[in-house]
């Protein structure tokens, strides 16, 4: 038995809940997998997992056992990582998921300067709006507007996103501008389907706080798909500063309610805990944040004009 091999095993079986899962990320079949645990249970003498038809869930023993598992493999990578390459030239590939709001017009020209910088890192990005737990899924980190609910996960915030609500001129030659949230009610509107709020939307005003239920017209999962349905005339739409900067600043979007606030939300990145020590995660993570800033260049001039912040 190769106790590395089967300790492993248990770990990635045990982060994400199933055998099948596991031998998927470790590039194996199940059987090998299944064979890597049993041999460790062998050796420990104690089961680590109840199973069952429909789930995979760690005994006692396994729970007291899977911590210390979980930190040695992780110690295990990064230790060899380290030995093979100075820290000036990781090497490897990265599977990332990304948000679509930030992955078009952003996390190409960043991705370039990376790996310019570490040119023998290779990516996997996989674009899409989904909360996702990255252990679950074969991720190394997930940058998304909300962190995972699953446990074992690091979380950290990259940036805040600001969100205005606009129209284009022409809407708004047509159509009188909103004064009151509730006025929204009498425009089409496209609303994004992925906020965690639905369609109860929250606006503070000085001290107050006003909540209006809005369904809108046209709801999607694509903020760029909305983006350019408000291009188009057709009605009101509300939109991350990071998509919408550059229409609002060259006047194809025009902020209506600006001076009703939206709450602000986080774009975090999040990754595996056992992943804490990986040196090209957290290089990655040091490089986006350091490169992005605390005030976005998306959001500078927004900001300027008193329009968010």
């Amino acid at each position: 038995m190769d106790r590395l091999l089967s300790t492993e095993a248990f770990v990635r079986v045990a982060q994400t809940g199933s055998f099948t899962k596991a031998a998927e990320q470790l590039g194996v079949t199940r059987s090998v997998v299944t064979l890597r645990v049993q041999q460790l249970e062998k050796f420990i003498n104690a089961a680590l997992f109840h199973r069952s038809t429909r789930q995979v869930r760690l005994s006692d023993v396994g729970e007291s056992y899977f911590q210390e598992c979980a930190d040695m493999i992780a110690s295990f990578h990064g230790l060899t990582e380290k030995m093979r390459h100075q820290s000036s030239n990781l090497i490897g590939q990265l599977r990332v998921q990304v948000l679509q709001g930030f992955a078009i017009g952003h996390l190409g020209s960043l991705l370039a300067k990376f790996t310019k910088q570490y040119p023998d890192v290779d990516f996997d990005v996989v674009v899409n709006d989904r909360v996702i737990g990255p252990i679950e899924e074969g991720f190394d980190v997930a940058f998304q507007l909300f962190p995972a609910t699953t446990e074992r996960v690091v979380v950290r915030k990259l940036f805040t996103v600001y969100r205005l609500f606009c129209a284009a001129p022409e809407y708004l030659d047509m159509h009188r501008a909103p004064e009151h949230p509730s006025q929204l009610h009498d425009h089409p509107m496209a609303l994004y389907g992925g906020y965690a709020s639905r369609n109860r939307w929250q606006f503070s005003h000085g001290g107050d706080s006003i909540e209006v239920t809005l369904r809108g017209q046209l709801r999607s999962s694509s903020l760029h798909l909305i983006r350019d349905y408000a291009l188009s005339g057709a009605g009101i739409t509300c939109l991350p500063t990071l998509i919408a900067s550059d229409d609002l600043i060259n006047g194809r979007l025009v902020p209506v309610l600006s001076q009703y606030r939206l709450p602000p939300l986080d774009f975090v990145a999040v990754y595996p805990e056992a992943q804490r020590g990986a040196l090209k995660v957290a290089r990655l993570i040091d490089f986006l944040a350091e490169q992005i800033g605390s005030e976005p260049k998306w959001d500078q001039p927004l900001i300027e004009r008193g329009l968010i912040g």
